[in-house]
């Protein structure tokens, strides 16, 4: 019964922090939990060496680590998205032909949990289970895109985040950075190849009730037709508008498009 006290604060914090659209300092955290400041410090100082806050030292700030987008994508990845997601992408695929897939965040990488292949195509490295870094992905970056930056920048802290398949795709946060800027504004952004060369993909975010990017809706193909990417890019975008509809997430707003490799 000890622990319980200890354990509520500490999900306090959580909850806290993840309503916030940016990293917060220590005390506005202890004002808006009710703790006094060594206390605050504590927990967070707890929770840093767990992976569950990153303290943004130049900024005096605290925001959510990647062990909490952990646990988030751990609930995607359960019964309810993929029961609620697998009819969308079936209807996908037979409205587009295309192999099409579903994707949550796992700390720097994107983790395939639902597929639907389309007659004719051959199989492809999103199959369900496998993990591929988000950086390089459509979906990832779809994911990306719909993060607050200072989230995106506690998940790249430095060079060392980026790996690198076939010499391809963004290998700083400056780059990632230009990337993610160019797929808000324009709605899509292009990559062919980082994951398999001679594919590329459409993706776009699914948002939950808080806006938040819960998962990475994609087609992948091969060799389209000049007007295939817009129709395609097109497609995806409703379909995770609908899976966003469904979750209770925003319905007035138009889901950024990343297209690329998976």
């Amino acid at each position: 019964m000890g622990q319980v006290p200890a354990a509520t604060k500490t999900l306090r914090v959580l909850r806290f922090l993840a309503s916030q659209p940016e990293p917060v300092p220590l005390d506005r955290i202890s004002r808006a939990c009710g703790l006094p400041r060594s206390t605050a410090y504590h927990l967070l100082t707890a929770m840093i060496e767990e992976g569950f806050v990153v303290h943004l030292a130049d900024e005096h700030r605290y925001g959510l680590g990647v062990a909490a987008f952990e646990v988030g994508s751990g609930f995607s990845r359960q019964v309810p998205l993929q029961r609620i997601s697998r009819r969308a992408l079936t209807d996908l695929v037979d409205r587009t032909g295309q192999n099409s897939h579903l994707a949550v965040l796992h700390g720097r990488d994107v983790l395939y949990v639902v597929e639907e292949r389309a007659s004719g195509r051959p199989p492809l490295v999103t199959d369900v289970g496998v993990r591929l870094p988000a950086h390089l992905t459509a979906s990832g970056r779809a994911i990306l895109s719909a993060l607050p930056a200072a989230q995106v920048r506690a998940l790249y802290p430095d060079a060392g985040a980026f790996v690198d398949r076939h010499g391809t795709g963004p290998r700083t946060l400056s780059a990632l950075r230009s990337l993610l800027t160019d797929t808000r504004r324009r709605g899509y952004a292009t990559e062919e190849g980082e994951v398999t060369p001679g594919l590329a993909s459409v993706a776009a975010p699914v948002l939950d009730h808080n806006g938040h990017p819960v998962a990475g809706l994609a087609i992948t193909y091969a060799d389209p037709d000049p007007d295939e990417p817009a129709r395609l890019a097109e497609a995806v975008r409703r379909a995770a508008a609908a899976l966003t509809t469904r979750l209770g997430g925003p319905s007035d707003v138009r889901a950024p498009v990343t297209r690329g490799s998976a």
